[in-house]
Order: C-alpha cells, then sequence, then structure tokens
C-alpha cells in the first residue's frame, strides 16, 4: 500500500486522533462532589466576579480552538467542513505532541464570513487562543482581521503566518550557506493567495526590499484584476517595475518561492535566475519542480512541502511552539515581533557548523522547537506589553 492507503485504513482504525479524558478523579462521592455539584458552584462565583480567573479555575489557559470552513483543505479545495475534519483532528494531536497544548477541532457549517466571525467569536470564551485553519483567500483575511477586532485571546491563521514563520527561517539559514545580504536580493513569490501573501509580509519584516509577487494572471499590479488584499500588496513591493509573468520575474532572482501549482517552473526559469539560486518550491503533494530537476538546472539550496526531500518546510516547525509561548503569556494576540522571534528561534537550532544544503532547517520531530519557540515568543510578547501575566 501506499501512504494514502495506509492512512486510511489507520483512520478507520483510530476512529478519530484524538479524545477528551478526564484529568480528576471520580471514585467517590466526595470527588463528585468536588468535581461537579454542589462543589462546582464556587469555582463559577469566582469566575463571575473575574473572568479572568476562567484561565486558572478551568482548562482555558491551555485550550485551543482550530477552525475551518472547509474551503481551502490541504489543496483538496472546497470540500466541506466534514470532510475536513481529519485534518482539524491532525492539527490537534500535533499541538498536544509539540507543545502539550491541548486543541478542540471545530468545523464549521458556513461561508458566510460574518456568520463565521460571530460563531468563533461567541464560543471564544472557552479558549485561550484561536487557530484558524483551511480557510480559502481572500476570506481567511477577512475573518481573520474581524476575530482580532473582536476577541481579546491571540487569532493566528496558521496557513498564512505559520507558513510565513518556517519560510522565514529556512530563508534565514539558506542565505548564510549562499553568503547573500537578506536585504540585498531580489525574492520572487509565485502564488498570491493567503500563504504567499502572508510569507511576502513576513519576509518583508525580515528585511527583504526587493519582492516580486505572481500570480496565476502574472505579476502582482494595483489594479482590479487582482483581489483587494493583492492591490494592497502590490504598493508595497517590485521596485524595479517589472511587467509580465513568472518568466520575467525570475530574470536575475536570487530566491524562487512557490506556494501555487505543480510543474510551474522549468530549466529555462532556473537557468535565467542569479548564481547559487534558492528554490522553496511547496505546492503540495506535487511541487512547482521536483528537487532532482531543480538541481539538475542549477539550484543551490532546494526545499519543498514534502517529507520525503531535504528541507521539509512544515508548519510543525512554528504554530505548536508559538501557541505554548502566547498562552503561557496569556498574550492577547500574537504580534509581528512575536512571529519575527519564532523565525530566528527555528533558524537558530541549526547550528553554523550543521548548516548544510541540505540541512537548513531542524527536523519536525525534534523536541527542542517548541520549547524554543515558545521561550522566544514570550520574551517579544513581554517586550511589545501584549503579555499579561
Amino acid at each position: 500500500m501506499d501512504i494514502k492507503e495506509k492512512s486510511l485504513k489507520k483512520h478507520y482504525e483510530w476512529n478519530g486522533k484524538i479524545e477528551v479524558k478526564s484529568s480528576v478523579p471520580i471514585n467517590t462521592r466526595e470527588d463528585l462532589s468536588l468535581a461537579y455539584t454542589p462543589g462546582v458552584a464556587q469555582p463559577c462565583i469566582e469566575i463571575q466576579k473575574n473572568i479572568n480567573k476562567s484561565y486558572e479555575l478551568t482548562r482555558r489557559n491551555n485550550l485551543v480552538a482550530v477552525v475551518t470552513d472547509g474551503t481551502a483543505v490541504l489543496g483538496l479545495g472546497d470540500i466541506g467542513p466534514e470532510a475536513g475534519m481529519p485534518v482539524m483532528e491532525g492539527k490537534c494531536a500535533l499541538f498536544k505532541e509539540f507543545a502539550d497544548v491541548d486543541a478542540f477541532p471545530i468545523c464549521i457549517k458556513s461561508k458566510d464570513v460574518d456568520e463565521i466571525v460571530n460563531t468563533i467569536h461567541l464560543i471564544s470564551g472557552s479558549f485561550g487562543g484561536i487557530n484558524l485553519e483551511d480557510i480559502s483567500a481572500p476570506r481567511c483575511f477577512e475573518i481573520e482581521a474581524k476575530l482580532k477586532e473582536k476577541c481579546d485571546i491571540p487569532v493566528f491563521h496558521d496557513d498564512q503566518h505559520g507558513t510565513a514563520i518556517v519560510v522565514g527561517a529556512a530563508l534565514i539559514n539558506a542565505l548564510k550557506l549562499s553568503k547573500m545580504n537578506i536585504s540585498e536580493i531580489k525574492l520572487v513569490i509565485n502564488g498570491a493567495g493567503s500563504a504567499g501573501i502572508a510569507i511576502g509580509k513576513h519576509l518583508i519584516n525580515l528585511g527583504v526590499k526587493n519582492l516580486i509577487m505572481v500570480d496565476k494572471i502574472g505579476i502582482l499590479e494595483n489594479n482590479n484584476n487582482f483581489n483587494q488584499a493583492q492591490r494592497e500588496m502590490a504598493k508595497t513591493i517590485n521596485p524595479e517595475n517589472i511587467k509580465g509573468n513568472l518568466n520575467d520575474a525570475l530574470k536575475s532572482a536570487d530566491v524562487f518561492i512557490g506556494v501555487s501549482a505543480p510543474d510551474v517552473v522549468n530549466k529555462e526559469m532556473i537557468e535565467s535566475m542569479n548564481d547559487k539560486p534558492i528554490i522553496f518550491a511547496m505546492a503540495n503533494p506535487t511541487p512547482e519542480i521536483m528537487p532532482d530537476k531543480a538541481k539538475e538546472y542549477g539550484a543551490f539550496i532546494i526545499g519543498t512541502g514534502r517529507s520525503d526531500f531535504p528541507n521539509q518546510i512544515n508548519n510543525v516547525l512554528a504554530f505548536p511552539g508559538i501557541f505554548r509561548g502566547a498562552l503561557d503569556c496569556r498574550a492577547k494576540e500574537i504580534n509581528e515581533e512575536m512571529k519575527v522571534a519564532a523565525t530566528y528561534a527555528i533558524a537558530n537550532l541549526v547550528k553554523d557548523d550543521e548548516l548544510d544544503c541540505e540541512y537548513i532547517l531542524p527536523d519536525p520531530l525534534d523536541k527542542r522547537i517548541g520549547v524554543e519557540v515558545a521561550k522566544a515568543v514570550v520574551k517579544a510578547a513581554k517586550k511589545t506589553n501584549v503579555a499579561r501575566i
């Protein structure tokens, strides 16, 4: 069996990847009275008097909602909230495994932005953080922005920011090997959806000056052929005002980042790039160019989103530790400084003497990652005054 068949068989066996377990003994009448009525009335009264006590008297301090509407599930597209549930369960399992964060899947039967926002806001008092997942662009931008205004807990769209944080870490280490300065490179992102735009914004925060973004209709420009998020992005990029398509964008580029479609990069494109080109081809399951071909055509460093090639650019390097840190300091939000801190924490786990063209990111199973990312996030949250404890 291939991995898909094996996974399907396992899912039938598992019948779900997470479960709720009681953390208190209920073996005697006193146990029952303490955990439930009449004793439970007292913590309820304390929370009524001070809502922040909900973090001390319930599991809210360690509980994250993993929320989807099922419209952009793992490259499968709009397959519905129920069909997205295996991914949400998997995400919850990763939260627990890599950062000891309890997470619960919430799959919403709506595509209406305001209805989704209101639903999440209404249940937000049960959680310490909200992880948005697999929501299609451009609606995901609006949903996240509105939730940040309404909620007093961190709201984080992992498809956007988790991806951007790990790409940033990979780029930092790749540039060490190629001996290039981040402020001097020409970088091209193919794919101007939620992930592409978030990556672009984050890399600008890291110091990229010359950034070009390409969508399926061409290089991003501030005109009505593009959606509002793309037009806004176009105002701050492409300093040389290059026109055209991906072929034109990649000429004399140093870095290609793909969050787009299979097989869109060819030999001529890579050969038109500068020496030691860096290629992060992250379309799944088939990247923009296969690693062996990219290497054959002159790529210096190649990363993908796949686990069967070196340099896997995987969100699991970021989101568990980010939420661990945000929960630990009871952050009001996850801001840009916290994201930058997470990027450097991930990058720094690969020491300079360990760096190699096939080892620019730590192994996703490295248990240090969640701990180090959480510490960096807490430090940045306190420095920027968004930590509440």
